[in-house]
């Protein structure tokens, strides 16, 4: 290591290394115009075979081409139409998307409707007796690592996939640590994560996500909202020094304006109050696609 370097900070080198990222703040097919850059893109109903049984996902990426591809790991609520918006937004920027349902060993998808969503109380022990067994069905052990395998070995089949371009990841809430095991799982093809007010980032548990940096290979950006950081303080600081010992690039940020699921248009209020908040949504989208361009080559 060259002197200099030795009087880095890990925070502020990871900092520097992120200078670039930050600057940019059956089978059913339809054709649809996505928002951002205005590239035609494909929606396909498609199923991945896993050791655990038939995932069914969501395909969406562009017409023509070959471009990076992406897992979206969504979150409690599991694969429905906003995450299938979201999909389709990221492939209209040049990437081939992969959303697959994470409760298949339970359910097919969507695991639940609007209206179950909308009137979701996470307090009621009803509605907790749905969603525990099948948030415990890929949260179990060894269950997303080879999840994570199949959906990196169905993109690398798919012609309107880049195989030279490394994989990207993204999740929210739920998806959060699936994302950190998914870049641990397939570190060679997987060059960047991002989580979106993750849950359970930083356990006492030996398996704990922020524990696996070692293993990473590509670059990473945690965004967390500001009532989890409320609760859990000292979880920014564990990623940080987890991930700078680990001299993998990471970028952790705090939503101070933002509340668990600000990302995800669909999310219930809160005491008569939206979860969802557009502004910090957009900035954490930048975020997204400036990590993508950055560690995807």
């Amino acid at each position: 290591m060259k002197q200099d370097e030795k009087n880095i900070k890990p925070a502020d080198k990871s900092r520097r290394d992120f200078v670039a990222m930050s600057a940019t703040a059956g089978l059913v097919a339809a054709a649809s115009s996505a928002s951002a850059a205005g590239m035609k893109v494909v929606e396909e109903n498609v199923e991945i075979q896993t050791p655990d049984g038939v995932c069914d996902a969501a395909f969406i990426h562009p017409a023509s081409g070959a471009h990076p591809g992406v897992v979206i790991w969504t979150d409690a609520f599991g694969l429905r139409p906003s995450f299938r918006e979201m999909a389709k937004r990221l492939a209209g920027e040049g990437y081939s998307v992969l959303v697959p349902n994470p409760f298949y060993r339970k359910t097919k998808s969507p695991a639940f409707t609007d209206s179950e969503i909308q009137s979701f109380n996470f307090q009621n022990p009803n509605a907790r007796a749905k969603l525990d067994p099948m948030m415990g069905s890929i949260n179990a052990a060894g269950a997303v690592e080879k999840d994570a395998a199949a959906c990196v070995a169905f993109l690398d089949k798919q012609k309107s996939v880049n195989k030279s371009k490394k994989i990207g990841t993204q999740g929210y809430c739920m998806g959060g640590p699936l994302v950190v095991r998914t870049c641990a799982a397939v570190a060679d093809r997987v060059g960047a994560g991002g989580s979106f007010h993750g849950g359970a980032l930083v356990t006492y548990k030996p398996d704990s996500p922020h524990l696996l940096a070692s293993k990473i290979k590509g670059r990473m950006y945690f965004g967390i909202a500001a009532n989890d950081d409320q609760r859990q303080p000292d979880q920014k600081d564990k990623l940080r020094e987890s991930f700078a010992a680990a001299h993998v690039p990471a970028e952790i940020e705090v939503y101070s304006n933002s509340q668990h699921g600000w990302c995800v248009p669909d999310m219930p209020k809160q005491n008569g109050n939206p979860i969802y908040n557009p502004p910090d949504a957009e900035k954490a989208w930048a975020k997204l696609l400036a990590l993508y361009k950055a560690a995807l080559a």
